[in-house]
């Protein structure tokens, strides 16, 4: 049976701190709905009622896109863990996103939750409104055999001013949605 909390409690941040991938879902008004696997160490929970995630460039820039647009559901994100060993459980949290780049102000604070790494352009802040979790009874057992060093990999070997051009010509999602360029390469740690 499904559970709805006002925010996040202690056992769903243990839930949360033992996984490895979570899943972010967006929508627009119009356009594709965006759901993203995330990886990594990566998110963080703030507050019962705030979380953010580190977000390093990737193929698109969907979520940024759908959390700005300028729609009455503004900012509207959904994040999502699955305990692929025991106990069998699926947690979802429900809230308003926002993106925090570089050049913003709040970034340094920000950032010091996290270790940045190699290609990072943006932290998503999650306003929470609600939390679900549900049984999970038909998600399979799984271990991690490891991380995908690729993305990082990829985001360590180019070159910086190549990569802030590259960011700057990300003006807009796939659907025409527009969002806000990084205006600074983040290294990270090699």
């Amino acid at each position: 049976m499904a559970e709805f909390f006002d925010g996040l409690n202690e056992k769903h941040v243990a839930m949360i701190e033992a996984q490895a991938v979570f899943f972010v879902a967006t929508a627009a008004t119009d356009g594709r709905i965006n759901l993203s696997p995330k990886g990594y160490d990566a998110f963080r929970v703030l507050s019962a009622k705030q979380a953010a995630y580190l977000d390093l460039g990737g193929s698109g820039n969907e979520t940024h896109a759908h959390v700005m647009a300028d729609q009455p559901d503004k900012g509207r994100i959904t994040i999502m863990f699955c305990n692929f060993q025991q106990p069998a459980l699926i947690l979802r949290i429900y809230g308003k996103g926002r993106p925090v780049l570089p050049q913003d102000e709040e970034w340094e604070k920000l950032a010091a939750n996290f270790t940045l790494l190699p290609g990072t352009r943006q932290i998503f802040v999650i306003d929470v409104e609600s939390v679900q979790t549900s049984c999970g009874w038909g998600i399979p057992f799984m271990t991690l055999e490891g991380e995908r060093n690729t993305l990082q990999k990829a985001h360590r070997q180019s070159d910086p001013a190549e990569w802030e051009a590259k960011m700057a010509g990300r003006t807009s999602s796939i659907d025409g949605l527009p969002v806000r360029p990084t205006q600074r390469y983040i290294a990270g740690d090699s």
